[in-house]
């Protein structure tokens, strides 16, 4: 793949209406060639399978979303029931007529699948096709097109346990390779252009034998137990804060044997506050369990007892963090000179 010569060209397509059959017109226009890679933006689609919505833009944005990952103002990034990430849920204003917004197409893995397929039926010519979208990135300005449908490739290339040129295992290197022919090909099309579809040609090595589809671009979803970024950076503080978005807290990763404890911060700020945390032993405790206790001495005034308050709270938030269930426990015999406020048993899942 690395001594590969890439050719990228757009395709002109008219305006796509419901019902128009994509793969005849792909042929017509595309001049396709034993392993190209097709690669059209998912509107075409959408707007052939009958995807166009003649209705209220935060209306469809708000039936197209599953879960809100982060909101600001008008903007809102949504997880759609395709499992993508993405503002708006993927609706789209934009290159529709005024007055209707277009929703992403119902299974776009099935879409790539059927185009594959019915070119290979007309031509004999064994094409991938990928179907893109645009999103954001974050930490990153300006938008890319990444590939939502995958047919006749891998979308993920593993090269774990391979070696570089110095010998050296690859650990996690795994390329993205039909997001980063979604994202070349975008150079060609764009929103102005008239060209929804690009072909590249040259990577005929990566694509599948006749009849084989691969995975779809569904591999490329990140399965949300390893999502480190499954909430915004507010969001996040307020699951933790309130704790009855159950479908919000299962998204805050899992702890892991090498974390850093939950605890490790928590500090009592006042003299007369003992915060303490051990591991819970014996009886009926899961392996995996910490007993908290928070305690005052007896002869604190209130403002001491205020700080145990926050101290128990700021417990609480943390293990909603990190995936604890946290469970009151009566407490046990105080020891001398000190009152418990709170004792806390958090479990593991």
């Amino acid at each position: 793949m690395g001594d590969s010569t890439v050719s990228l060209r757009g395709v002109k397509w008219p305006e796509i209406s419901a019902g128009d059959d994509l793969a005849t017109l792909l042929v017509e226009t595309a001049s396709l060639r034993d392993g190209d890679i097709a690669v059209v933006t998912s509107k075409v689609v959408s707007k052939a399978e009958g995807r166009t919505r003649d209705a209220d833009r935060a209306s469809v944005v708000s039936d197209e979303t599953v879960r809100v990952l982060a909101r600001r103002a008008d903007s809102v990034i949504a997880e759609t029931r395709h499992g993508l990430v993405l503002a708006a849920a993927g609706v789209d204003a934009s290159n529709t007529p005024l007055g209707t917004v277009v929703v992403l197409p119902l299974d776009p893995d099935a879409s790539a699948k059927s185009l594959r397929e019915r070119v290979y039926s007309a031509t004999g010519h064994n094409v991938a096709v990928i179907i893109t979208d645009t999103l954001g990135r974050a930490w990153r300005n300006g938008q890319i097109d990444l590939a939502i449908g995958c047919a006749g490739l891998h979308g993920l290339v593993e090269l774990r346990g391979a070696h570089d040129r110095h010998g050296n295992e690859l650990t996690v290197t795994a390329p993205a390779v039909a997001d980063e022919v979604a994202a070349a090909a975008d150079l060609v099309k764009g929103k102005f252009s008239d060209q929804p579809v690009a072909v590249l040609r040259g990577l005929g090595e990566l694509v599948l034998a006749p009849g084989s589809h691969g995975p779809g671009a569904a591999e490329l979803i990140r399965d949300s137990a390893l999502d480190l970024f499954g909430l915004g950076a507010r969001e996040a503080a307020v699951a933790a804060a309130m704790r009855d978005d159950q479908v919000a807290l299962a998204h805050f990763p899992p702890l892991i044997d090498s974390d850093v404890m939950p605890w490790a911060e928590l500090r009592s700020e006042h003299e007369q506050v003992v915060v303490s945390v051990h591991r819970a032993t014996g009886g009926t405790s899961p392996p995996r369990s910490w007993l908290l206790t928070v305690e005052v001495v007896e002869a604190a005034g209130p403002q001491a007892y205020f700080h145990a308050g926050e101290l128990t709270e700021r417990a609480r938030v943390l293990a909603a963090a990190y995936r604890l269930a946290v469970d009151d426990v009566d407490p046990v015999t105080p020891r001398p000179g000190r009152r418990t406020v709170a004792l806390l048993r958090c479990l593991a899942p």
